[in-house]
């Protein structure tokens, strides 16, 4: 099924999730240590429009990555790009990587994941969307 059309919409629905304490990586392999964000499966007659994404340093400072699959299990790095890459997260702080002013619309068959840095810190995450169908 085909993402529905946006200006003439059934239901929106309002989704705030959350992944605490995602450790720092060395990314092995492409997939190794990335959390799914959100996800967006085949044939779910939405699209998710992320209005903000925060990103919150736990103990020491750290890098974090945000990047975009264009598909939900986040392989092939040809269908990988980038939305924050390495962005530092000040020790006991918090860093907007993605706003109103900056949303990004996440369609069928794609998914945002994250990962840290491999640094000593730890990052929580904290993502409001809506769900449009």
């Amino acid at each position: 099924m085909a993402a529905p059309n946006i200006v003439n919409v059934a239901t929106i629905t309002g989704v705030t999730t959350f992944i605490a304490g995602i450790a720092v990586t060395t990314r092995g392999t492409l997939t190794d240590g990335i959390s799914t964000v959100v996800a967006n499966p085949a044939s779910s007659g939405k699209v998710l429009k992320i209005n903000s994404l925060v990103a919150a340093a736990i103990g020491s400072t750290t890098g974090v990555t945000l990047q975009h699959f264009n598909n939900v299990a986040h392989t092939a790095a040809g269908s990988t790009v980038s939305i924050a890459m390495t962005a530092s997260v000040p020790q006991f702080s918090s860093l907007v990587l993605i706003s109103k002013e900056n949303s990004v619309y996440i369609q069928e068959n794609s998914s945002l994941g994250i990962f840290a840095q491999p640094n000593s810190g730890t990052i929580d995450i904290v993502c409001s969307y809506e769900e449009i169908s």
